[in-house]
């Protein structure tokens, strides 16, 4: 138990570093902590010829730094749902390893049926593309059916791998169950606004250079 809590800690660590804004105070802290060297003691101070003085490290460029798409903070509270589980839900041992085996069903068949509807809206945008597009209207309506058959299909498949998830759980934890992803999803939305407001401050800032 104590594993699983220090790695969902470890889960949570690897989300404020990621997603730009949660750690930036933070890591300017620690970064200004770790490029100060611990002073020698004054017997071990001996001069060094210039040419030998060690060069100053290079600044690395942590995640934080970088652009975060959507589907990066998804599999990260994907990650995150997971090692929470056991405690949010009260799983048993026995319980939670099947449980996950289910949950990772549910979470692949969601993603592949939303990276499937993402790809069918691309096609219609590239179709009806005011410059580019050849707004056939042939081509869009077999893409409008396949968009519509293709959320059919997810309609059914979603709700069968969350059959696969409840029969792991008694009543009680199927109930916090649609709690917990609530919660995540909350704060899965939340973080990718706050992902999106700091690229957008960070490109004007570049912009401003």
């Amino acid at each position: 138990m104590r594993t699983m809590r220090s790695t969902a800690a470890l889960a949570l660590l690897a989300l404020l570093i990621a997603v730009p804004g949660l750690a930036a105070p933070r890591r300017a802290q620690r970064a200004g902590q770790a490029t100060t060297p611990p002073a020698p003691a004054p017997a071990a101070q001996q001069p060094q010829p210039a040419q030998q003085q060690p060069q100053q490290p290079q600044q690395q460029t942590l995640p934080i730094d970088q652009p975060i798409s959507p589907a990066q903070i998804q599999k990260w509270f994907e990650a995150f749902t997971v090692l929470q589980a056991q405690d949010r839900l009260q799983l048993s041992e026995t319980q939670y390893f099947k449980f996950v085996q289910r949950l990772k069903a549910l979470q692949d068949t969601r993603w592949n049926h939303q990276q499937a509807h993402q790809r069918i809206l691309n096609d219609l945008r590239k179709l009806t593309n005011p410059q580019t597009g050849s707004n056939d209207e042939g081509a869009i309506a077999e893409r409008l059916k396949a968009l519509k058959d293709e959320d059919a299909a997810a309609v059914v498949d979603v709700n069968k791998a969350y059959d696969g998830v409840d029969e792991t759980l008694d009543m009680r934890q199927q109930a916090l169950f649609r709690i917990f992803e609530d919660q995540v999803e909350q704060q899965k939305l939340e973080l990718l606004i706050r992902a999106r407001q700091n690229a957008r401050a960070q490109a004007r800032g570049r912009q401003g250079k």
